[in-house]
C-alpha cells in the first residue's frame, strides 16, 4: 500500500499493526537514448510497492530529486546537491518517526545516493536499512547472465528493461554497443563519481557509460522486476525483527 494514495486513518490503522515503512529513492536524469529520464524513481518505486504487496509493507512516495550533476549536461537531468538531497531524506524520516514508524527502510537506484543517504541517517531514532534493488545475489546473478560486462556503470541493460517490463519500450535501431570501460574507469568512478557535466557529455555523447542497454527486453526486465521485489520483501521482513533503536 502506498502512503500517498492512504487516507490518515488508513494510515494510523497500518500502525496498529507494524510501525514498518519503505522509502524509494531514485534520481531524475537521462539514461542514454533509450532509457527514460526517470528509470532510477520509477524503478526505486515499482519495486518497492511490488516488495510491499509481497510483505504487506507500507510504501513512502519516491524521493526522485536527487544528485547527478555531472548528468547536467543532457536535456531533462534535474540535479539537486547532496546537502540538500541529504536534509530532505533526514525531515522525511523525522515526520516518519513522529507518527510512529520505528523501522524506515530505504530502497535505493541511483549510485550517488548512498554517500548522502548514509550521513543523513546515521543518528536517526529508529532502526534504518539502505538497501539497492540490485545489492541481491539473485538479482546479480540475472545481471550477469543476461548481460556480463555490458552491464556497465550507467543507463544500465537491467534497468532499462525493468522500465520496459512496468512502462514503455523505446525503440532503437542497431543501437551499437558503447565504450567499454575499462577496470581502473569502474573502479575510481564507483558511485557515480563522474566529472563535470560537459567533459562527461563529451566522453559519453550519447549518455551510456559502459553500459549496453540495447541488449535490454521487457521479458528480461519482468524477470529483474520478480527477482528484486521477491528479495527485497524478505529483507525487509528480516529487517523489522532488528531492535528499533537503531540499524
Amino acid at each position: 500500500m502506498r502512503l500517498d494514495l492512504c487516507t490518515w486513518p488508513e494510515v494510523e490503522a497500518y500502525l496498529q499493526g507494524s510501525n514498518g515503512v519503505i522509502v524509494p529513492t531514485g534520481s531524475t536524469e537521462q539514461h542514454g537514448p533509450i532509457g527514460l529520464i526517470g528509470t532510477d524513481s520509477l524503478c526505486a518505486q515499482d519495486i518497492a510497492e511490488g516488495a510491499g504487496a509481497l510483505c504487506g509493507a507500507m510504501v513512502a512516495p519516491v524521493i526522485g530529486y536527487t544528485p547527478a550533476p555531472f548528468n547536467m549536461a543532457f536535456p531533462g537531468t534535474l540535479s539537486v546537491s547532496a546537502e540538500t538531497f541529504g536534509q530532505v531524506v533526514g525531515e522525511v524520516i523525522d515526520g516518519l518517526v513522529q507518527h510512529g514508524f520505528r523501522h524506515v527502510y530505504i530502497l535505493n537506484a541511483h549510485g550517488a545516493n548512498l554517500e548522502p543517504l548514509q550521513a543523513a541517517t546515521g543518528s536517526k531514532p529508529a532502526a534504518v536499512r539502505i538497501r539497492s534493488w540490485w545489492d541481491f545475489t539473485p538479482v546479480n546473478a540475472l545481471r550477469r547472465d543476461y548481460y556480463g560486462d555490458w552491464e556497465g556503470m550507467h543507463a544500465t541493460p537491467s534497468e532499462v528493461a525493468i522500465t520496459q517490463y512496468r512502462h514503455r519500450v523505446v525503440e532503437a535501431q542497431d543501437l551499437d554497443p558503447p565504450e567499454k570501460l575499462s577496470a581502473r574507469y569502474v573502479r575510481d568512478h564507483a558511485g557515480d563519481r563522474h566529472g563535470a557535466p560537459d567533459a562527461h557529455r563529451a566522453r559519453f555523447p550519447d549518455g551510456r557509460v559502459g553500459s549496453h542497454s540495447g541488449l535490454a527486453t521487457p521479458q528480461q526486465g519482468r524477470a529483474l522486476f520478480d527477482a528484486a521485489t521477491k528479495a527485497v520483501a524478505e529483507d525487509y521482513a528480516a529487517f523489522l525483527e532488528t531492535p528499533a533503536s537503531g540499524s
